[in-house]
């Protein structure tokens, strides 16, 4: 496998997790979100349009077990808001393929 290993990555789709991403590998699990909050949750998560701490994407589920920091991972990208996304509706693709719906409208930048 040729590329950074995960506890070298600070930036995964999209969000740049700074020094947390290094805090979270490090951390010893099991863990509950409340517990990462108390340890971490000030720490800010950059997004393309914004930021989120992590205090904000896990206040609503302190009691969820987490098991590993790629648990920990996959709460965070399942709870971040919107301003996750970048262009939204964006597709490099060619047009729409015969039966396939498009929601967005065109767009050009």
């Amino acid at each position: 496998m040729t590329g950074p290993n995960v506890s070298s990555r600070t930036r995964e789709l999209g969000i740049d997790f700074g020094p947390l991403a290094q805090e979270l590998e490090e951390h010893k699990y099991p863990a509950t979100c409340a517990e990462l909050v108390d340890t971490y949750g000030n720490a800010v998560l950059g997004l393309p349009n914004g930021e989120q701490t992590l205090r904000e994407l896990f206040e609503l589920m302190p009691d969820e077990n987490l098991e590993s920091a790629a648990e920990a991972r996959m709460a965070i990208f399942n709870t971040v808001s919107d301003r996750a996304i970048g262009r939204k509706g964006y597709s490099d693709r060619t047009p729409p393929a015969l039966g396939e719906r498009r929601e967005w409208p065109n767009e050009s930048f």
